[in-house]
């Protein structure tokens, strides 16, 4: 509103203003105060809200009645003075598990290792006793036996092989994923 108007306006403006605060001025000496267009310095705020003593002082008696009653609720009826024992401290067992706990847990383990030794003693096969030829030395009256020698005829697992052909196969088909994956992200 100020911005459109001109310097001579402004100037205007401004006389009326002195005019305005010199006729207040004037008034106020006639009536005794600054006047009516004039803001009063000298007038407090009106205070919104607050509590008088008396209230303050009652709501704290109900509180403090309030508080009296669930404190005596839970007081018990009857204090008896306890002697005083002072307790040796002892160490604070963290966690731990009970004597028929542990025996459970052995008893289960033993159960399993049972189960699997005997399924090893299935699989592995029977030792062959192969005995050897009892052979006499002519050179010493006294004759030397060999003792038959234990040996296992165990026969290692076949190992599964793949045909030549069938690697080409496999490989081919791996590198026409792998062709198509980075088709696919270049797009």
């Amino acid at each position: 509103m100020l911005t459109n108007l001109s310097v001579q306006q402004l100037r205007q403006a401004a006389n009326l203003k002195e005019q305005i605060e010199a006729l207040n001025k004037q008034l106020g000496a006639i009536l005794g105060s600054t006047g009516i267009l004039a803001p009063s310095k000298a007038a407090k705020p009106i205070k919104k809200g607050g509590m008088s003593a008396a209230a303050k002082a009652k709501i704290s008696a109900a509180a403090k009645a309030r508080w009296a009653a669930i404190k005596a609720k839970s007081a018990p009826k009857a204090v008896v003075a306890k002697p005083v024992v002072k307790a040796v401290a002892k160490p604070v067992k963290k966690g731990g598990m009970s004597a028929a706990g542990k025996a459970r847990i052995v008893a289960a383990q033993k159960l399993r290792w049972a189960k699997i030794n005997a399924a090893k003693a299935k699989a592995a096969p029977k030792p062959v006793v192969v005995a050897k030829p009892v052979v006499k030395v002519a050179i010493k009256p006294t004759a030397v036996v060999a003792k038959p020698v234990v040996k296992a005829a165990v026969k290692p697992a076949k190992k599964f092989t793949m045909s030549a052909g069938a690697r080409a196969k496999i490989s081919a088909a791996a590198k026409a994923r792998w062709a198509k994956i980075r088709v696919a992200k270049k797009k």
